[in-house]
This record gives C-alpha cells, structure tokens and sequence, in this order.
C-alpha cells in the first residue's frame, strides 16, 4: 500500500547545471523538494516508484539502474535512477525522470529499492487511477516521487503563452496536493489539463488512484509559477 509521496516539478532548469546563471531562481523550489524527498526515506518504504510524464519512447517502466543525460539541454551531465546494478543499458530515462533521478541522487537516496514509470500525459483518468491502484499494490509500504509541472500558461512569456484559465486550474491542483484530496486530483479536467500544457495532470491522477483509502495527509511545500508554469510540491505521509 502506498504510505508516503512527494510530489515535485519536473522543468530540466532544477538541475543546477542545466539553469547556469538562473539556477538561484528556483533554489526554494529545491529546498521544497529535498524536504518532500526527506518525508519519503522517513516512511521506511520497501520500494520507491518514481512516475513522470513522457512521451511515447519514454513511457513505460524503467529499472533501477537507468540513465539519463541533459545533453539535450546542452549539459554533459548524466544521472542514474538508484543503484548501478551493473546491467545493460536499457532505453534512456525521459527528461521527468532525469530531473527525479537527480533529485534522488543529489538527497543520498539510499532508503529502498527505485523504479520508475513513464506515463503518456495524455493518459485518460481512469487509466491513470488504475495504474495508481496497481502500484501501491507492488509492496507492503510503498512510496511515489511524483513529477510534473502545472500549467505552461500562467503569462504571456509562458512556453504556452496567456490562458486566464491556467490560475485556476492551478490553484485546484494546489488545494488538492496540499490535502492529500484525491477525489479533487481525479476531478482535475484532463482535456483541459492538456489545452493548458500540464504535464503534471497524468501522474498527479496516478497518485490520486494510488492513495485512495490510504488515509495520508498532504502538506504544501513550494507553490509558484516564476517561469509561467506552475510548479508544485508536496509531501504526502
């Protein structure tokens, strides 16, 4: 059953290296993280699923072990998911699960066993609640990294430009992660989390199927949107 989560943005410029001269702009969204991140080894998991949007190439499961790299954002940085377990390289992490994998490794995660999971942001609710329901089954105490940002319409200088309706859907977001709400996260509208660009949508909806009946409690960490997106964290415990 799943007995923590810690929810966190997923934006490549969390990694210090790939922000440069930027990187103090979202140094308390990285403190927000590693304090989420602290609220899942305090749990004592036998098993960390890390889930993120991705595409279709990214999608799916990925095995402790995995790599990553930023050479698409122009930084040689490569980062693996967990511990080297000294197999063959399988697919490349998607760029959610990079940024989670660093996350992890830059808090020492040494706590459990890591996986991670992909999940096609277009993913209808239903499906993404099953799959919530399916991995807190996975082990006795499970806990969730949860990546995704909100939505990339927030200004006029957002990657999707000005929506009026991105606050709100936003701030419903935020209600419900700092709750622990998740019939509100089910509720969250999936075609317009995407007319909104929210990567988040999916996995956050997969966090929702796989806490239900758990009983945890949320607490916000970090709510903002410095880049017009919005960025998210939480813990859940």
């Amino acid at each position: 059953m799943l007995v923590a989560a810690a929810v966190c943005p997923c934006p490549p410029l969390l990694v210090p290296d790939v922000a440069a001269g930027a990187a103090p702009e979202l140094d308390a969204a990285r403190t927000a993280c590693s304090d989420a991140l602290g609220v899942l080894a305090a749990s004592r998991p036998d098993l960390l699923i890390a889930i993120g949007p991705a595409d279709l190439t990214g999608s799916g499961p990925h095995p402790e072990g995995a790599t990553g790299t930023f050479e698409e954002f122009g930084v040689d940085l490569a980062v693996r998911l967990g511990r080297d377990l000294g197999t063959a390289a399988g697919r490349p992490l998607p760029a959610s699960l990079a940024v989670g994998a660093w996350l992890l490794a830059r808090t020492g995660w040494a706590n459990a066993p890591v996986e991670a999971l992909g999940v096609v942001e277009t993913l209808e609710t239903g499906r993404c609640a099953d799959t919530g329901r399916a991995l807190a089954a996975r082990a006795d105490r499970v806990a969730l990294l949860v990546m995704g940002d909100g939505s990339a319409c927030r200004t006029v200088k957002a990657p999707g430009y000005l929506d009026e309706r991105a606050t709100e859907f936003d701030a419903a977001a935020s209600r419900a992660l700092g709750a622990a709400d998740t019939g509100a996260l089910i509720a969250l509208d999936e075609a317009l989390g995407h007319e909104l660009k929210a990567a988040g949508r999916a996995p956050w909806q997969v966090l929702a199927g796989a806490a239900q009946g758990a009983g945890l409690d949320g607490r916000l960490l970090y709510d903002d949107a410095p880049y017009g997106v919005g960025y998210l964290v939480a813990a859940w415990s």
